[in-house]
């Protein structure tokens, strides 16, 4: 069992930073891969970024690379989304998400077995 809970959301003007931070609970925190999706409103929730468990890998959608960064601390049982060059497209409720499968699965919201509650980013024009 793994409980997660996201912080560092808030609202912020076109082309400032924020970064999100997802802490969990339990040892088995670093056998998980992580992931960030987000669902903005009236959309379907979109897989944003992922590491894997020992933090050697990272994939992101297309829309973010190049803005934003994931990475994790295993000793703090914490990942962390750097975001960025914000856009007013980026607002949405972001999550942070465990998985146990790997790396390559990681844009599949089935794939993960644990949730957060979830931060508000927005992005004012």
């Amino acid at each position: 069992q793994v409980q997660l809970v996201e912080s560092g959301g808030g609202l912020v003007q076109a082309g400032d930073s924020l970064r999100l931070s997802c802490t969990g609970s339990g040892r088995t925190f670093s056998s998980y891969v992580m992931g960030w999706f987000r669902q903005a409103p009236g959309k379907e929730r979109e897989f944003v970024a992922a590491i894997s468990s020992s933090g050697d890998n990272t994939y992101y959608v297309d829309s973010v690379k190049g803005r934003f960064t994931v990475s994790r601390d295993n000793a703090k049982n914490t990942v962390y989304l750097q975001m960025n060059s914000l856009k007013p497209e980026d607002t949405a409720v972001y999550y942070c998400a465990a998985s146990p499968q790997h790396l390559g699965l990681a844009d599949f919201s089935s794939e993960y077995d644990y949730w957060g509650q979830g931060t508000q980013v927005t992005v004012s024009s």
